[in-house]
Order: structure tokens, then sequence, then C-alpha cells
């Protein structure tokens, strides 16, 4: 008796895509060989052929997502230093924000895959061409890579808490704070709560303005 044939490979570029739709749509926990393989309805052991474990999986997920990052080399490269620096983290935050659910995948490791490291490899490039230390230029785009992580993290933390009201009900609260109680607070109610966006940006600065100094020896 003849053997039927086994299922067809999947190619990988397929495999990647629903992995990450999982992820999109259940969320990072959800990702599995055996949910991705039922999305694709195959067998895990197809799966298998192209990733040892869920770590190589989680890994293609996340550098499918840095392969979203739309800055270009000869932008940044049109640039000074603070600009470059501002317009690849800017990148990197949106890229994430559009995939807000593969923010907990990048604390499982270094990413790694070409996509990654193409985003390493030019923000770096650019400290170095602008008088960086390498230490420095190396210690900085870690700071400003975790910093755009944590920020991804809030982004999805503050979607999935969104109730009926949101600032507009947490404004109402810091404006009605007792000044005698909390003057502070009071004194900056109109301000409150800080748009996310705005935090980011704002905090963005504050990175920036301590790399300028580190850069310039003070």
């Amino acid at each position: 008796m003849r053997r039927s044939p086994g299922r067809p490979p999947v190619p990988l570029e397929r495999i990647v895509a629903a992995a990450v739709q999982i992820v999109d749509e259940e969320g990072a926990d959800a990702l599995s060989m055996r949910t991705l393989a039922q999305r694709l309805g195959s067998g895990t052991a197809t799966l298998y052929r192209h990733f040892d474990n869920r770590a190589a999986l989680v890994a293609h997920v996340v550098d499918r997502m840095f392969g979203g990052i739309e800055v270009k080399d000869e932008e940044l490269a049109a640039m000074g230093w603070r600009d470059a620096c501002r317009a690849g983290v800017q990148a990197m935050f949106d890229a994430v924000s559009r995939h807000e659910n593969v923010a907990p995948l990048l604390v499982e490791g270094i990413p790694a895959g070409p996509n990654a490291m193409a985003v390493r490899e030019r923000c770096i490039a650019v400290l170095l061409a602008d008088g960086f230390p390498p230490k420095v230029a190396a210690h900085a785009y870690a700071t400003l890579s975790r910093f755009v992580l944590g920020f991804a993290i809030q982004v999805r933390g503050h979607h999935g808490a969104e109730q009926p009201g949101g600032d507009a009900e947490a404004s109402a609260v810091f404006r009605a704070a007792d000044p005698s109680l909390y003057p502070a607070t009071a004194a900056v109610a109109d301000w409150m709560p800080v748009p996310l966006e705005d935090e980011f940006r704002f905090g963005l600065e504050l990175v920036l303005d301590g790399l300028s100094r580190l850069r310039d020896g003070d």
C-alpha cells in the first residue's frame, strides 16, 4: 500500500504572518506552536521544520515588527545625531504601537534578527559618526530601546484599561483635589493627566539632553 503524502510545507512568510496575527488579535500568551498550527490548518511538525521551539518563533515575530520601522538610512544620514535619534525612536515607538501585543515578547530576549540588527546598526552608526565614544553609543542605543519598550507596554496597558470617561474622568478627579491637602496637585490639575504621547516626547527630549551632555563631556 502506498503511503498518503504528508501535508505540504508552509512558507515561512505565511507562518510568521499568521503568528503576528494571533498576537495582534489574542495577545502574546495565545501564541503557541499548537495554536499557530491550528490557525494554518497544518500540524506542528510543519512548524518544527522552521523553528526549534517557541522562542525561535517569537524571535521571528519580533523581527517582523522591526521590519515595519519606517526610517531609511539616507534620511538618518542627512540629520544630526539628535534629530536622527528622535526620528528613529519615534519610528520604533510607532511600529510597536501598531502591534502593541508584541511588546511583552520583546522582554523575552534581545532582538537579533536581520531587521532588528539593521535598526540597531543604523542608529549606532549615526551616534559614532557624530563623535560618541563606542561605549557611550552602545549605552545610548540600549537606553533608547528600553525607553521605547517601557512606553510600548504602557500603551498596551492604557488601551486595555480604557473605560467610559477615561482621561476626562481622571482630569475631574485632579481638579477636585482639595488644595489644602494637595496644593501641588491642585496647582497642576489643568495639565493632568498628561497624554501618553506627550509623556513619550517629553521623556525622549530629556534622554537626548542627557546624551548631549555625555557627548560634549559635561
